[in-house]
């Protein structure tokens, strides 16, 4: 019996997502008397590292880093019964939320997406949360199946610190033909992915045109933080869609969530009200955002924001 966890390498190394899923597959490893297994495919620079964060050993399949869901669940599936895995755990990303579905169907097991906790044992049973409702509410889910799957949700469950490097072992499986071609790939480089990101700095339309965006990332340079945007400013092209935060976006639950000219409503809020520390600023007092926050502003962010910049530069430069 085992706990296995994917870990994510689709670029070449391990991804800040990986870590946290061991952090996660650690704590349930404990929580049910287990050890936690690593598995990574292709190239996974940095997986040894894994040891580190409660991987007690680590896997390599050696195959392609291009992503084909139908050949990583053969081959996952494969490593969970080689390592007698009763809980698998994925990243709650694109590819592990592909993934988590297909093997839970394979093995007739129960599915939680994005949990939030770690499990509770209860005989051969393990109990879970994950919010609902836009993270309006929790709900509680009792996982019975000979092998479950979960994805965590990011930003949740911090990478520690528990023991040292582990030596990475081939792991042999047959690998499944894939039906689908990749025949070109665009991502998106040199930031660090909107769910992954620890601080957010996203604007909407009171940025009054794409022309101005200077300063939000300046603000988010300045902080080492990520940025997004509102659906309407996506929608006129003023900021790619990838960057598009909200229910019908990206949700993100980062540590800082600092929103400029956004007003609040109900379909954005349900994408980043899982953040730690809300920020706003607005020059409407009124605007149902404030209603949300943590901390707020009422002002023009064009006198703002520069000053919340100034104020971050010169903190910096006395501390070092």
């Amino acid at each position: 019996m085992s706990v296995l966890v994917f870990a994510e390498s689709l670029t070449g190394s391990i991804k800040k997502s990986a870590q946290e899923a061991i952090a996660y597959g650690y704590q349930a490893a404990k929580a049910m008397g287990t050890d936690c297994v690593a598995l990574t495919i292709g190239n996974a620079d940095g997986a040894s590292e894994l040891g580190k964060y409660g991987a007690t050993k680590v896997y390599n399949v050696a195959a392609s880093n291009s992503f084909d869901a139908q050949v990583y669940a053969s081959i996952i599936a494969q490593a969970a019964e080689q390592v007698s895995a009763t809980l698998i755990v994925f990243a709650h990303s694109s590819s592990g939320k592909s993934l988590a579905g297909r093997l839970a169907a394979r093995f007739d097991g129960g599915l939680c997406s994005a949990v939030i906790t770690t499990p509770e044992v209860s005989g051969s049973a393990i109990r879970v949360r994950k919010g609902v409702f836009s993270g309006k509410a929790y709900a509680s889910y009792e996982l019975s199946g000979p092998k479950n799957v979960v994805t965590i949700a990011a930003n949740t469950f911090r990478p520690e610190v528990v023991g040292a490097d582990a030596v990475v072992e081939n792991l042999t499986v047959s690998a499944a033909s894939g039906r689908v071609t990749v025949k070109s790939l665009n991502t998106v480089t040199g930031t660090v992915p909107l769910p992954e990101a620890d601080m957010v700095v996203s604007a909407g339309r009171g940025m009054k045109g794409p022309e101005n965006w200077g300063i939000v990332e300046e603000l988010a340079n300045i902080l080492g933080a990520a940025t997004a945007c509102s659906r309407p400013v996506a929608d006129v092209h003023w900021r790619p869609h990838h960057e598009h935060v909200g229910q019908t976006g990206v949700a993100i639950r980062p540590t800082l969530y600092i929103a400029l000219g956004i007003s609040g409503a109900i379909q954005h809020l349900a994408g980043v009200n899982q953040s730690k520390v809300i920020v706003v600023v607005n020059n409407d007092p009124e605007a149902p955002f404030f209603k949300a926050a943590d901390y707020g502003i009422v002002g023009d962010l064009f006198d703002v924001v520069p000053k919340i910049t100034d104020a971050i530069r010169r903190l910096k430069s006395a501390q070092n």
